[in-house]
């Protein structure tokens, strides 16, 4: 379940973020994907928006659309990608 507070974080790490290099990942239906580098260009209460290098078009993403997976968003730290949200740890108890 997404909390305020998950939206609330997650709109401040990427106001900081703001002219970041990122790669952002999702999918187009039909077994279909795309992974695109981008740069943070704006954030606002709702969406922010990022600018794809290859085409220079800019597209804005929700902040629930991050908590949903349904986009995944990798932020370059000078040398390499990590995630913006970590992979979850699965355990089991058997």
């Amino acid at each position: 379940m997404i909390c305020r507070s998950d939206i609330a974080n997650l709109k401040t790490d990427i106001g900081d973020m703001i002219g970041k290099k990122i790669i952002v990942k999702g999918s187009l239906g039909r077994s279909k994907s795309f992974e695109k580098e981008a740069i943070i260009e704006k954030a606002y209460p709702n969406i922010f928006v990022v600018k794809y290098e290859d085409n220079q078009r800019n597209v804005t993403y929700s902040y629930t659309d991050i908590l949903t997976k349904t986009v995944q968003v990798a932020v370059f730290d000078g040398e390499n990608y990590n995630p913006l949200i970590p992979q979850e740890k699965v355990t089991t108890n058997l």
